[in-house]
């Protein structure tokens, strides 16, 4: 199918590589995107450099991001997954783009459970003093806080995968998301302070209290049509997380389940398509 309309740009989260949208020819939602015609790319953040410790999340909005929406021909639709969604919300509201859409992104962090939110704290405080000495924040700190979030998941999950037939899809989709949650480049040590103290403690975002160049990120003054796409069975981003945008979508299904799952295309990637394409897309 031929590709029309604006750019849609999907912006992955900082965390783990970008792959997971495009994770194999038959689990891709980029390319399932690109074959109902729409005119998809991929962000990929890159790997950050040692004079990149102090970028922060507003820095990768302000100085990553929106250069990048400059140098498009047209306005874009944005579309961010996991904390790429949070901060397309920012570049929105910094650059004319056509439309925005999050999916399972943190916006509220008053809506994680509290138990959640001081296991994540605490984790944090751990490991700043070695993270501010090495620049960044590696994968390993990540990931032991989400697996800290449910434990018992990480052991059904392989429990279930030794069941699985070898050589089928879902064999290959599991080893292909674990290579994926389990690499990737650091956070800069300045997002992750902004991530783990601005967003996960002080809720700068949901208070209408993040700025991104002096100007305060309320969701109130999103300038564009808005959909927000979360999920009642995430543990990483509880759907009492998501913003509230103009349109709210809520699935049944896992935090990377909705985007590789069997039951995306039917559930996620279809109606996303559509809304893309009732927005010019």
């Amino acid at each position: 199918m031929e590709n029309s309309g604006p750019p849609v740009i999907f912006v992955p989260s900082l965390i783990n590589p970008p792959t997971v949208l495009d994770l194999s020819e038959s689990r891709s939602m980029l390319r399932h995107m690109t074959a109902q015609g729409h005119d998809a790319y991929l962000v990929d953040w890159g790997t950050p450099a040692p004079e990149d410790s102090m970028l922060g999340l507003e820095g990768h909005v302000a100085r990553r991001l929106v250069p990048m929406l400059e140098a498009l021909p047209e306005p874009p639709i944005l579309v961010g997954y996991c904390l790429g969604g949070s901060l397309v919300l920012g570049a929105a509201m910094l650059h004319p783009v056509r439309a925005v859409a999050t999916i399972a992104a943190p916006w509220h962090f008053d809506g994680f459970p509290p138990a959640d939110l001081d296991q994540i704290i605490a984790l944090w405080k751990g490991a700043k003093a070695s993270c501010e000495r090495l620049g960044y924040v590696p994968m390993e700190v990540l990931q032991s806080g989400f697996w800290a979030l449910d434990p018992t998941r990480t052991i059904r999950k392989f429990a279930a995968f030794s069941d699985m037939t070898a050589g089928t899809d879902d064999e290959h989709a599991f080893l292909a998301v674990e290579d994926w949650a389990n690499g990737g480049p650091p956070l800069t040590f300045a997002a992750g302070r902004d991530l783990f103290e601005g967003f996960y403690q002080e809720n700068l975002s949901g208070l209408g209290r993040w700025t991104i160049g002096g100007r305060a990120t309320t969701l109130e003054d999103l300038p564009c049509p808005s959909l927000s796409i979360r999920s009642a069975t995430d543990r990483i981003v509880p759907a009492s997380a998501a913003p509230r945008l103009a349109q709210i979508q809520t699935l049944q299904m896992g935090h990377v389940g909705m985007i590789v799952g069997r039951q995306a295309p039917e559930l996620l990637w279809n109606p996303l398509s559509q809304w893309l394409s009732g927005h010019g897309g």
